[in-house]
């Protein structure tokens, strides 16, 4: 992180715990007003965090300020902002108070080329991030430490999970046989659990659109995309609506129980004859 971002960010955090001050708010009920996790509020406070716009404004209105003073908190959030440098600058992961899993009841998730993020471990996942392009090893660590953080949801009785894999997704080796068999049993473990359904596409199925990329889509809300430099978020109620109907038919190619496990169980021999590393 560059000094002069060091720099704004603590600025803006101390303009925004001065504000709270004089509000006569201690963080964890700025954090209940905005609706936002009392981490959060301290990270930005302290200069640790980038809050998002949607953030800072939900902030500032708990704050009580009006619309010049929102104006102010935003300008100073994006000079801060255009001083990332170019490791930063245009990429967007989706943790924290971003995370569309936060308010979701229904997670269904299909993926052709890797792991569901939900079920990756943090080896596999710190091996998908470090191909990230332009993502600096901080923000790296940042979303490989969130994305096990969010798998604690998976345990809960209120959401419910559909994960879909290809066969050739369990078959594209992020690192050595220790890494592959570490999260091939860790996405059997989550198959197991109440509110987890995992299907596994056979490389012998026909598909009537063939896949260009993985998807995972929060209730019919929103769909979140991976690339290599981000991960770009579907609002747009149409396309919601087409990539769940996309989800429905690999949904129904894909063998589910002891059809998955049998599947898995063979993936994971194959394994065995990989190179440690």
């Amino acid at each position: 992180m560059g000094d002069e971002r060091r720099e704004r960010l603590r600025a803006l955090g101390a303009r925004v715990r001065g504000l709270r001050i004089d509000a006569g708010l201690t963080g964890a009920e700025l954090a209940a007003r905005a609706e936002v996790g009392q981490p959060a509020v301290s990270k930005i406070e302290t200069g640790r965090m980038v809050a998002s716009p949607d953030v800072l404004t939900r902030i500032a209105d708990a704050l009580g300020l009006d619309a010049g003073g929102r104006a102010e908190l935003l300008a100073e959030l994006a000079q801060a902002q255009l001083e990332m440098g170019p490791r930063r600058r245009g990429a967007r992961w989706f943790v924290g108070d971003d995370d569309p899993l936060r308010d979701a009841r229904e997670v269904w998730s299909f993926q052709c080329s890797m792991m569901p993020p939900l079920v990756q471990t943090a080896e596999y996942a710190r091996r998908v991030m470090a191909t990230a392009w332009h993502v600096s090893d901080d923000d790296a660590a940042r979303v490989v430490a969130a994305r096990v953080e969010r798998q604690s949801a998976l345990y809960g009785d209120d959401r419910a999970f559909v994960f879909v894999v290809t066969e050739g997704a369990l078959r594209t080796w992020s690192g050595g046989a220790s890494v592959m068999r570490a999260q091939l049993d860790r996405l059997a473990l989550v198959g197991s659990l109440d509110a987890v359904h995992v299907g596994v596409i056979p490389w012998t199925a026909s598909l009537a659109v063939p896949p260009r990329q993985g998807f995972t889509g929060y209730d019919d809300r929103s769909v979140v995309l991976e690339t290599f430099s981000e991960e770009h978020q579907v609002t747009d109620a149409a396309q919601i609506d087409w990539y769940r109907r996309l989800f429905t038919q690999y949904r129904e190619a894909a063998v589910f129980g002891e059809g998955a496990a049998e599947l898995l169980a063979q993936v994971a021999r194959d394994v065995e004859g990989l190179p440690a590393e």
